[in-house]
Formats: C-alpha cells, sequence, structure tokens
C-alpha cells in the first residue's frame, strides 16, 4: 500500500513537471516581438502599460548526476551515499561489517527560474528538486523539494535558503549532505530586504519555527511520552552582509521560543518553555584570483534543527527539590566551525579541501550514546573538459564522538561523481 501511494505522489509530480513545461511553451509565444494587436486574445494578455519595460523570461536548468564509491567503514545504510558523522554508528555492529559499494543519481536537480518586469520592479520565481529522499523517503530516490519561492523587489516568501544561513559556505564538493558545523537549512519564511546594493545587503525575516527534544534515560517513562512539543511564535532571523574586492563578511542572527506541554493528567506537570537563539559569523575570502576561502564559526541554544547534521534542540535535566517538576528542559548549546580552501588550478582542474566540527554540550539526562560531537573533511580533484561537464574524485573522512560511554566512530569513504549540466532560457 505504501508503494501505491509513492508512486501516485511521483504522478502528481509528474504532472506539475509537465505543467511546468505547458507553461514555459506558453512564455515564449507571448514574449515575442509580435504587437500585440496582431496577437489571438491579446485584450487578455497584453500587460498595463507600465509593466512593458521588458520581457518576461524563463530559465529551465538543472542537472544529471551519478556518484559511484565505496564505504570503507560502515554508516546507516539509508545514507549510504553522505558522510552524516550524526548516522555512523554509536555502538559496535549497528549497521553490520565494514567495507560496501554504493552508486546512485539521489543528487540530479531539476528546477525553473522566471523573471517578470512589473510596476513594482522584476518579479522573479523559483521551483526546484532533486531526487535526494529524507524524512519517510530515507534511502529513496525520489522527488523532494528545494525551493518554492518568489520575490518582488524589497520582499519576498516561500521556501528557500533560511536567512540564519549562508549558502556560499558550502565548499565545492562532491560529498552530498556537506559540512556537519555548517547552518544549512531551507525554510518556509516570509523576509524583507530593505538594504539590497553591491556593497551592503540587508535581510530581515519571519520563518517557520520548529525544534526536537530528547527525552534521554527517561525516553520509556509514561510520563515523558505525553510531552507534545510546540511552537507559539515564528522564528525570527535577520542578517548583514558587506563586499569589498575580497570578498564578504556575513553576521546572522536568530532568536526563538520552544514550549512543551504535558497533556497527562497525573501529579506531574513537565510543561516548560525556552527562548533559543544563534549567531552565526561567515565569509568568503579571495586572498587570489584562483583562491576562495570559506569559513564560519556559529554558536547558539536550542538551534540544532537549523545546523547541517544535529540531533535535537532540547534535553532533559534534574530539578531537584521539585517534587511537581522533577524534571525540566534546557537548550542544549552548539559550536559549529567550517574552514574550506577552493582552489583553481587552471580552467579545467579544480580542488576542494576542508574541514568542519561541531560540539553539543549535552544535558546530564541524555544517554551515554547519544550524539555529543563529530568532525567532518575531505579533499578532491574535479575534471570540466568542457563548459557544464565535470567529473572527479573525492576522499572524505568523519568522525562521531557518543555523550559519555567513550565511542568514537571514524568513518571513511572514496567517491567519484559524473555531473552533467542544462540550462535552456526562453524569453527575455
Amino acid at each position: 500500500m505504501r508503494r501505491d501511494t509513492r508512486y501516485i505522489q511521483h504522478a502528481h509530480w509528474g504532472l506539475a513537471l509537465l505543467m511546468v513545461l505547458m507553461m514555459a511553451t506558453g512564455a515564449s509565444a507571448q514574449t515575442t516581438d509580435t504587437p500585440p494587436s496582431t496577437t489571438p486574445s491579446a485584450a487578455v494578455s497584453t500587460p498595463p502599460a507600465a509593466t512593458t519595460q521588458g520581457r518576461s523570461s524563463m530559465t529551465v536548468y538543472g542537472f544529471a548526476m551519478l556518484d559511484f564509491g565505496q564505504n570503507f567503514k560502515t554508516i546507516n545504510p539509508d545514507w549510504f551515499d553522505t558522510m552524516r558523522v550524526t548516522k555512523l554508528p554509536s555502538f559496535a555492529g549497528q549497521f553490520g561489517e565494514d567495507n560496501s559499494t554504493f552508486a546512485g543519481v539521489r543528487q540530479t536537480r531539476f528546477g525553473v527560474k522566471t523573471t517578470t518586469p512589473t510596476a513594482l520592479g522584476d518579479l522573479k520565481t523559483t521551483f526546484e528538486f532533486e531526487l535526494f529522499g529524507v524524512g519517510v523517503d530515507e534511502g529513496q530516490t525520489t522527488f523532494r523539494l528545494r525551493h518554492a519561492y518568489g520575490e518582488l523587489g524589497h520582499f519576498g516568501a516561500g521556501q528557500t535558503w533560511s536567512v540564519f544561513m549562508d549558502p556560499d559556505v558550502f565548499p565545492n564538493s562532491l560529498e552530498y549532505w556537506g559540512p556537519t558545523g555548517m547552518v544549512f537549512f531551507r525554510n518556509v519564511q516570509v523576509r524583507w530586504m530593505p538594504i539590497m546594493n553591491d556593497h551592503q545587503n540587508l535581510t530581515l525575516a519571519l520563518e517557520r519555527p520548529g525544534a526536537s527534544g530528547d527525552p534521554g534515560t527517561l525516553a520509556n517513562r509514561v510520563e515523558l511520552q505525553n510531552i507534545i512539543g510546540r511552537n507559539p511564535a515564528p522564528d525570527v532571523t535577520g542578517a548583514y552582509t558587506m563586499t569589498g574586492k575580497h570578498g564578504y563578511v556575513r553576521v546572522a542572527g536568530v532568536v526563538r521560543r520552544i514550549a512543551w506541554d504535558d497533556v497527562l493528567d497525573d501529579a506531574f506537570d513537565l510543561s516548560g518553555s525556552a527562548t533559543g537563539w544563534g549567531l552565526n559569523f561567515s565569509s568568503n575570502l579571495k586572498p587570489g584570483k584562483n583562491d576562495v576561502v570559506r569559513i564560519q564559526v556559529v554558536y547558539g541554544e536550542g538551534i540544532q534543527n537549523y545546523m547541517n547534521d544535529s540531533p535535537v534542540d532540547v534535553g532533559i535535566v534534574s530539578n531537584p527539590g521539585n517534587a511537581v517538576t522533577p524534571i525540566k528542559g534546557d537548550l542544549i548549546p552548539i559550536l559549529g566551525t567550517v574552514f574550506f580552501l577552493d582552489h583553481t588550478w587552471n580552467d579545467k582542474w579544480t580542488t576542494s579541501v576542508g574541514f568542519s566540527h561541531q560540539d553539543n554540550k549535552n544535558t546530564e539526562g541524555q544517554a551515554p550514546d547519544a550524539f555529543h560531537r563529530g568532525y567532518y573533511a575531505l579533499g578532491n580533484l574535479l575534471y570540466t573538459p568542457v563548459a557544464g561537464v565535470m567529473m572527479g574524485g573525492e576522499f572524505q573522512w568523519g568522525r562521531r564522538e557518543n555523550n559519555s560511554d567513550g565511542w568514537k566512530y571514524d568513518g571513511y569513504k572514496l567517491q567519484f561523481s559524473f555531473k552533467y549540466n542544462f540550462s535552456y532560457k526562453l524569453g527575455g
């Protein structure tokens, strides 16, 4: 039954794709140089005079990508083609024996971008998806929405990169999931961009809230199984960027309200709330024409769901002397760092090499095997024989460290990828 449901979902995506292509054909017809008076139904399709300063355009883009490689150690089978350190084993033998081969096309991507002149400026939209399944589709090659976003002038709305995130910190790597200590989150939001120019950018947003908790060593207690999370307000994010000759510097922040309700009618009241916060400092520096240094340092409390590869935002702690609330929730502090160098050898060859880490300050109530600290590093050599085609190899390393049982585990992976880009513009 579940398989049939997935087929129905895929049919819906196929219908949506067909509609996009039909709209693309329509957009091409409506942006010809034919005078409006000679166009059928011109009275309906002709825009007001104030919007005819330019022509609408649509770009269809994406790539087909194959990943092929070897896991020299083990990882959760649903994450076979990534180096997610939180998915490395938390105890011996958890995912079987070492050494397995993997192959897949889950990084393959398709997108459509449009630009339409209006009296209030250009209306821009982005619709983009990939084939990398997560959530209930973990490990599957299936459709996954990346961006569904529109922007007009200084305002934008939809799903796109969180304002708390700096997407330009992501290195030029083959590995899909990316650095463990990086803020990486596509979120539903409404944003305002009061400053937009080549030297400065200020963005403020209200974003969809969300957080998770860890009942830790008391996970089997009925009292904790009746705790329901609640988000009483949207997350507030903001970012300021200053750009110069040798790159940019960026500072971003987030403030959020997290609540949890005890719905069990007993002698305890385990309800609570907390205010999470975070600061993210990032930069791209260009010491020479062939190098880009990507840097990020993030610190906060209860911001794990904004991170690229972190577990939970809230843990439990004891509350001595309180018979009604013997335990309470506490935000988990986190520190993340990213440092990568992207180097261009010539017009055919490039290399990316770097390191990332994250450190969670676990609460006393979390289990000994709870995720505590992660490390991530890689180095690659990529070849572009012609424009739009890339191939190369990459060595990846990751380490998982548990909370308090002394467990450490290193993962090693060798990956080869082949990427074929496409892009086609209509109108404009």
